[in-house]
């Protein structure tokens, strides 16, 4: 049984690798902005004590701080799941620049936050999992312009988590970006093409044969390699 932290667990994707990890038998700690905000379909694994809930907001460091030290005892996988999809207007000739560094301050600097923050608990694991939901809108191989914001922050998200696997790879922690598909969800919208139970069950069964030789790359859901 490994001991996992998936953040944003209150919706889409979080939310049900979350309920893939805890049906399987894993403990989960799973992170909120609002604690009022808990989905019906894992209230049952909170009350049984199978699901840990911790308050948390990615873009607030004293906020991560607080959550850390709420965990105890080693941590085998943290999945940075939270994110945004960015402001309304996110045209590289029409910015809203303020929402820009919003979405730089979850879906970048939030992963590097919640790692630096939960190292401790998983330097204390015999086999550390850092997994950082990434989107293949932010590979360098693509040129396209629509949603640049999201674009830049998942591609900068990439290379941070490339850099963690490089300084964290003589420790044998294995760092790696995953694209979940584009996703049923709040933010994937319902003419999006995959489940997302489809999606998360790819995503668990690719964290399972993660190794130190897929550190620092970026995968699927499927476990298929892709270009940064």
């Amino acid at each position: 049984m490994a001991t996992a932290i998936v953040t944003g667990v209150g919706r889409g994707i979080g939310h049900e690798l979350a309920r893939v990890l805890l049906e399987r038998g894993d403990r989960v700690v799973g992170t909120l902005r609002s604690m009022g905000a808990i989905p019906p379909a894992l209230r049952d694994h909170a009350e049984a004590g199978r699901l840990s809930l911790v308050a948390m907001d990615v873009r607030d460091p004293a906020s991560i701080a607080a959550a850390a030290r709420a965990v105890d005892g080693p941590v085998d996988i943290l999945v940075n799941n939270a994110g945004v999809i960015g402001p309304e207007r996110q045209s590289t000739l029409d910015m809203d620049f303020d929402g820009f560094l919003d979405t730089l301050a979850v879906n970048t600097l939030g992963p590097l936050r919640v790692v630096q923050a939960f190292l401790p608990q998983l330097r204390r694991s015999a086999s550390a999992r850092i997994v950082t939901i990434g989107s293949r809108m932010g590979s360098l191989s693509y040129a396209k312009s629509d949603r640049i914001a999201y674009r830049a922050s998942k591609a900068a998200a990439n290379k941070v988590m490339q850099g963690l696997a490089t300084d964290l790879a003589p420790e044998g922690i294995v760092a790696v970006s995953v694209h979940p598909g584009w996703v049923r969800t709040d933010m994937g919208g319902a003419g999006a093409d995959l489940d997302v139970g489809e999606s998360a069950r790819g995503i668990a069964a690719l964290i399972d044969r993660l190794s130190m030789a897929d550190s620092g790359l970026f995968f699927d859901w499927q476990g298929e390699r892709l270009p940064f």
